[in-house]
This record gives C-alpha cells, structure tokens and sequence, in this order.
C-alpha cells in the first residue's frame, strides 16, 4: 500500500519527537522555585529571599539566615495540538494540572560560623499530556491491485506523556568578608519518561509507532556555583552556574513492533536507550535597593539546550534507531523584579520573565507534544511574618497563550497558555 498525501509525511515526523512536557516556562526549566521565587519572575540570583537559593545560587544560603521552607505550587498549562490546516482536527490535553512541592534550609554549622550549610530540592510529578485519538489528516493511498484506484483512509493521530523530575542541591556557603560570598551544591538528580505516541488509518494500519509506556528512569549528577558581592550598602552582583546535569541513559524494554518507522519497518524487540541530559546554564543578576522598602532586582540567564535537545534519537538492537531532534537552540532569559516593604510584616512583589521559544515554526512538527514556546510571563506575590519564626507567602503566575504554525507545506499548530499557584511555609530559627 502507497501513500499519495504529503500529510503522512509530516505525520510522521510530528510521531518521532521527544514527549517532554513543558513542565516549566523557559523551555522545561521552572522560572523560580517557591512562592518568593516566582513572585519576582525569577529574577533573585542577586536578591536571595528564601532557602530555595540553594537552588538558584547557592551563595545566598549566607545572606537569607538560619531558616527552613516548604513550598507547594499548582501549575496549570493550557496545550493544543492543531491539525486543521492539513483537514483534520484540534485536541486539547485533557491533563491540566501538575503539584510542584519544594523545600529548602540553611544554618550556620555552629554558633557565629561563617560556613553555612543547606540546601534545596524540588520535584515535579506526573508532567506530560494526554491527547485523545485525533484526526490528523485525509490520507489517500493507491490499492496495489487496482493502481488507478483511490480509496480514503483518513489518519488519526495519540499522544500521551508521563514525566517526573526530582533535584536535590545539598551544599555550602561561606561569608568570605563582610562583602562576598561563595557557595557551591551537588545536584542529584532524577528523572522518569514513559510516553507513546501513534499515527494510525481509519483501516487500521499502524503508520507509525512509538510506545514508550512502560517508562524508564535515571540518576544524574550536578554541580552549582554562586557568588554575591555587595558593592555598596544600595548594590549587590550575583552570579550562578549550573553544569550539565549528567543522566544514565533512559532504558526500554520494547517487543517487536513498539517502535515503529512505518509498516515494514518495525524496530526488533530488545533494550532501547535514550540519552537525556538537563543543560548547563549561568545567570547574571543585580540587586539595587533604592530606598529601605524598595528593592528592583534583574537577571540575564542562559540555558544551553542545544547541547542536550538539539540532536536526539531512540536506539535499539541491530542499529535500529528512531531520531527526534526537537532542534532546540539556546535561550537567554531576562528577569525583573520589583519588591516593597509595606511594613516590618508584610511584602509585595512584582515580576516579570521573558525568553524567546527554544525553537521556530520550521519545528512544529517536530515538538507536537513539546509545546515549549510561551515567552512573557507575568507574576506577582506576597509574603507575610505571622510572628519571629513563622512566615507565610503567596504566589501568582500568568503566561499569556502564544500559538505558533508551522509552514505552510507543514500546516500544524501548537499552543500554550499557563497560570500557576503557590504558598510557602517559612520558619525563622
């Protein structure tokens, strides 16, 4: 059986593509752990405010005190997959909401040390999507018995996702002098993907297949640098790197068939490997405190996905490979935060967070259930001191929906739209 439609071309390649969700906002990486994090967009390399720093510099253990917090935030992604454009339909994630619990301490290793020890870890769980079976495309093939003969064969296509990760940072802090700090954590890691994609006809042929369901699971490893300098009492000078987060390679254990390139080309059944890595990234950040109740903080981040999501295949036996290549650039990420002492209790916070999409429209196809590209987000906060331990603080976060298509001899359409939640527990020792 021949295809004559150009669709299944695309409907294919639109199959071969890695099922991360996005999880987070630039790309898959969160814009800030916990409620203080997030209420100013990300931007406190330079304006450490809670435990978490130990995640986003751990230099800042020195600077925010002996302290604990416990954060849990709701994260509530919008994602469509749109197939119009080459006669077929759209289809809506039914999966709509994610828990991102966090938690972070610090304190000095004794009385009046300058050396701090702490650390943060959060973890998202279940992240991915779920689309039903959707009309992809009409799908016109040639009976080989009949060559002048056109039948209808529509294609319908699935896409399921299932991704959590974990980060643990333990590490130290020392006060060098009354004006820098350093800091460094180990980053341990985890990661489990399971996802399954198909592209099917109305007669039942398997276009193409991609079952991954069973799901696999790795550990990496990390290191976080940090530094803050104060140069004046009004001017502080941040700076965090992340290394390349290293990960086992992701193992499936597949029967013949599960993984597929189109009828008569079925992978064998064995052990198929993906290598998956978290990028490297560093950020930049300022602190001016311009009187004592108000404090605007900026960052300029960047994330190297092209090292780890540009270029990506499943392997298995006898060389059988299946290539993904989402075709990810580099992001530079810019953050703004503004934050005001109503009174010696209470807190508010603006934020604000932008980053170009990892990829353009010539990558649709290829990042179907990869919907990364939301670039402006808005977000805002508060926090509260109930009494000399114990704080509370609140989070909001809105990303407006962006849509992107591909072009026009590709004509699919991906969009998101995120808003998120979060509190925070914190506690002053």
């Amino acid at each position: 059986m021949k295809t004559r439609n150009n669709s299944l071309r695309f409907a294919l390649l639109a199959t071969a593509t890695l099922s991360l969700s996005a999880h987070a906002t630039n790309g898959y990486q969160l814009i800030g752990v916990g409620a203080y994090q997030k209420s100013l967009g990300g931007a406190v390399t330079a304006a450490p405010g809670s435990a978490m720093t130990a995640v986003s510099n751990p230099a800042g253990m020195t600077r925010v005190g002996a302290r604990a917090d416990f954060s849990m935030e709701a994260f509530m992604p919008e994602r469509t997959a749109d197939f119009e454009g080459m006669g077929g339909d759209a289809s809506k994630s039914a999966v709509d909401m994610y828990g991102v619990p966090a938690i972070g301490w610090t304190a000095p290793t004794s009385d009046g040390s300058d050396v701090y020890f702490g650390g943060g870890m959060y973890g998202t769980s279940g992240m991915g999507v779920d689309y039903a079976m959707t009309g992809m495309a009409p799908g016109y093939y040639t009976d080989p018995s009949d060559p002048g003969t056109f039948q209808d064969d529509p294609l319908s296509w699935t896409g399921y996702s299932n991704i959590s990760f974990w980060q643990m940072a333990p590490g130290f802090a020392w006060s060098v002098d009354e004006r820098l700090s350093v800091g460094a954590t180990l980053n341990i890691d985890y990661q489990s993907v399971a996802f399954k994609q198909r592209v099917t006809s109305d007669s039942g042929m398997v276009m193409q297949n991609f079952d991954l369901s069973r799901g696999a699971s790795g550990f990496g490893l990390g290191l976080g640098l940090g530094v803050l300098y104060d140069v004046n009492d009004q001017l502080t000078l941040g700076f965090n790197y992340k290394s390349k987060q290293q990960f086992d390679a992701l193992e499936y254990q597949l029967g013949f068939g599960d993984i597929s390139n189109g009828p008569g080309e079925e992978g064998p059944a064995g052990t198929y490997e993906l290598d998956l890595d978290f990028p490297q990234q560093a950020a930049a950040g300022i602190a001016f405190r311009a009187s004592p109740v108000l404090t605007v903080s900026a960052d300029v981040k960047w994330i190297g996905w092209s090292d780890t999501m540009d270029k990506l295949a499943v392997k298995g036996p006898n060389g059988f490979s299946m290539a993904m290549d989402p075709g990810w650039e580099d992001q530079t990420v810019y953050a703004l935060g503004v934050a005001y002492a109503v009174n010696p209790r209470m807190n508010l916070r603006v934020g604000y967070n932008y980053a170009e999409s990892p990829f353009g429209e010539d990558k649709v196809s290829s990042n179907l259930i990869l919907p990364a590209i939301v670039e402006t987000h808005y977000t805002a906060g508060m926090d509260y001191r109930l009494n000399n331990h114990w704080e509370l603080a609140l989070h909001a976060m809105y990303v407006p929906e962006k849509s992107m298509s591909a072009p026009a001899d590709d004509p699919m359409e991906i969009s998101l739209s995120e808003t998120s939640m979060g509190m925070n527990v914190g506690y002053r020792f």
